[in-house]
């Protein structure tokens, strides 16, 4: 049997960064990382769209606002002292017309209130910066930037290791059984002893949670997010980072342009109920899954206030012209035939009972445990620094 001083559950990036602070701050205590799948990062943090965000979108004082700030500078930091693709390329936020005007200031003050280094630019200013995206005014944010992830998860897991803890993939959570002392976490290849335990299962999060006690006010909902790609002969029409004026109501939905570190543009996303808590494609049905969504009350009610931007939203899922009317918003030149299919991801959006989504990251503590009960983004650009926060948050317990 498995013997650990910490065992984290879920070897995405905000697991992996909490382990790697665990491993810093105590050499001599051992971790184990559970991971599921048979590599690190599989699934949010490995299927985002890699940006390194600014923080200017996020109410001030919120942990997104704080951490997003706090853990870019670190992240950053990390990057160049370990050999991972980065890069500080900047971006755009454009207001296409007059009546996005007033939600483009509002965001401005807010990036102001977060210490963004970010200006109000005019329509020239812009086209010298992306000559293609058409809007009357425009905030630039130069400290925004690109980042390969799943790189940094790679790269954590060999420090984790290298510091004599151990990560295990291919092992599933089965329970988790909290009469005993140490607790003891069941998987599908033994049994795990430890005398605390960390849930930052991302998707999953909502289950592991319940098998620790944790009382749930919310349900993990997936919606994916798909995505095209600009064919090579059309990506001098982005580049870097192009983002729309985002409705306050759905600060996650909004097409954009993004410049990737590895190469290539990508075009997107929509946001569409995923059948699968991993479904990637339309093709993937989780019965289970698709059920438990479909009957929470909170899902219900999200669905009845906003049916129609969600139909929205699956229309442009099949229809490949609809999805480019809303990129040629910000970029009227854009064509179908500049586009190709791209990835997809899933985003684990935590639903309330009444029909709200929970909008901060969520940390909560039982005795001997801690919960990350929601970790949207900017999760993978402040998770350097939830896994210092969640590690602050045990160190009241040792």
């Amino acid at each position: 049997m498995e013997r650990a001083k910490v065992a984290v559950v879920g070897g995405g990036i905000v697991g992996l960064a909490t382990a790697y602070h665990l491993v810093q701050s105590y050499p001599n205590i051992r971790v184990v990382v559970i991971e599921k799948e048979d590599s690190l990062g599989a699934h949010q943090s490995g299927h985002n769209s890699g940006v390194l965000h600014s923080g200017i979108y996020y109410k001030p004082g919120s942990l997104k606002a704080q951490n997003c700030r706090a853990g870019k500078e670190v992240m950053e930091r990390f990057c160049a002292e370990h050999g991972v693709d980065y890069d500080v390329c900047g971006k755009v936020i454009v207001a296409v017309n007059n009546s996005e005007l007033p939600a483009l200031k509002r965001i401005y003050e807010r990036g102001q209130e977060n210490g963004v280094l970010c200006e109000m630019i005019d329509e020239g200013r812009l086209a010298e910066l992306e000559p293609h995206a058409k809007g009357v005014r425009a905030i630039h944010v130069p400290e925004a930037g690109i980042v390969n992830f799943r790189q940094v998860c790679e790269r954590l897991g060999e420090l984790i290791e290298a510091a004599g803890s151990e990560v295990r993939t291919s092992t599933r959570v089965i329970d988790v059984r909290r009469d005993t002392y140490p607790l003891t976490i069941e998987t599908d290849r033994g049994d795990v002893q430890c005398d605390f335990m960390v849930n930052c299962a991302g998707l999953h999060c909502d289950r592991v949670g319940k098998m620790t006690g944790q009382k749930q006010d919310s349900l993990i909902v997936p919606f994916r997010g798909e995505y095209y790609e600009l064919k090579p002969k059309a990506q001098y029409l982005c580049r870097n980072l192009i983002y729309p004026v985002p409705d306050p109501k759905f600060p996650f939905l909004g097409v954009h342009f993004t410049r990737m570190i590895e190469g290539g543009i990508e075009c997107g996303p929509n946001a569409v109920l995923a059948f699968a808590r991993e479904g990637y494609r339309k093709r993937d049905v989780n019965v289970v899954d698709l059920v438990e969504s479909l009957s929470y009350i909170g899902f219900q009610r999200l669905a009845w206030k906003f049916w129609r931007v969600g139909m929205g939203e699956m229309w442009r899922s099949f229809s490949k012209a609809a999805f480019v009317k809303a990129l040629q918003h910000l970029m009227p030149e854009i064509s179908s035939d500049d586009l190709v299919p791209g990835r997809a991801g899933v985003r684990a959006m935590a639903v309330g009972s009444k029909g709200s989504m929970v909008d901060d990251f969520v940390i909560r503590s039982l005795p001997r445990i801690v919960n990350v009960g929601n970790a949207p983004s900017p999760a993978a650009t402040s998770s350097l620094n939830i896994g210092r926060l969640v590690v602050e948050e045990l160190e009241k317990q040792f």
